[in-house]
């Protein structure tokens, strides 16, 4: 992971396309979070190789200034081999345990709302699981709500916009 520089609350959040100049960078975010985080979320490297066999998926690195901080995929549209549903849904999402409790995770929710608002949708789904960990309780925080899907042992939640 690279050096933590100067990185504050009101650092300028984007979402940039992960190549190769940035790839291991992004990958090395994930072994900064907890035992119980690790349950939450796969890691990018699997996040990345998944990605590549989905026509469906859309990702990108999290960006607070020039540092990467976390990392973000779609699923757009459903398929066979991953997600069964056919619009648009946050399939992983991750701020490094440095960065998190910064707002950036929010923010960089807010870039994607944006994004796809303008493609004309208005809902966001998503998954997670429960217990320690779990990122529920930031999603709830951003509006999301239970649906009352399942996706495999993982809840459903909806962001309506």
């Amino acid at each position: 992971m690279p050096q933590q520089l100067q990185i504050t609350p009101d650092s300028i959040v984007s979402l940039r396309e992960v190549t190769h100049k940035n790839l291991s960078d992004v990958i090395e975010l994930s072994d900064t979070l907890s035992e119980a985080h690790r349950h939450m979320v796969a890691s990018n490297a699997v996040s990345i190789a998944q990605a590549h066999f989905s026509p469906h998926a859309w990702f990108q690195a999290i960006y607070a200034d020039e540092v990467p901080v976390g990392f973000l995929m779609l699923h757009i549209g459903a398929d066979d081999h991953w997600i069964d549903y056919g619009g648009f849904f946050l399939w992983r999402m991750m701020i490094a345990a440095p960065y998190q409790r910064m707002g950036f995770g929010k923010r960089a929710l807010e870039l994607v709302i944006d994004h796809i608002a303008r493609q004309g949708v208005d809902e966001l789904r998503t998954s997670c699981g429960e217990g320690e960990g779990s990122p529920e309780g930031f999603y709830r925080s951003l509006g999301f709500e239970s649906d009352g899907d399942m996706y495999d042992d993982e809840v459903g939640l909806t962001l309506k916009f």
